[in-house]
């Protein structure tokens, strides 16, 4: 089973969510906004992608935060991601490992193909 990390009243999320279901692949839910996220979860995908790659720059948290704010180390950004979980970029999908980040629906058709 595969496990989305976002935050549910996110536009990508849902659209994420939708493909998803009308693909009949079965997620369970992480909620970031609600249930946080842990330090270890962090640093096991800092063990596969850079953490420039995990924060949204693009996204309203991002932009808002004053420049002395902005991470520039792998240890700020673990703590920012998990003070401000709405920074990391949305949504994540993992197995064992981290599949997918983002949503791009050429990309999801790729990944999920041999399950429908």
């Amino acid at each position: 089973m595969y496990k989305v990390y976002g935050i549910k009243n996110c536009d990508t999320i849902k659209k994420a969510m939708t493909w998803l279901k009308e693909h009949h692949i079965a997620v369970e839910f992480h909620d970031y906004a609600k249930e946080g996220i842990s330090q270890q979860k962090v640093e096991e995908w800092l063990q596969q992608y850079d953490w420039e790659q995990l924060i949204n720059k693009k996204g309203t948290t991002w932009r808002q935060l004053p420049e002395n704010e902005k991470a520039t180390t792998k240890n700020e950004a673990i703590a920012i991601m998990i003070k401000r979980t709405s920074i990391i970029k949305r949504p994540i999908i993992e197995a064992d490992v981290i599949v997918t980040i983002g949503f791009q629906e050429s990309t999801y058709e790729q990944l999920f193909k041999a399950n429908e």
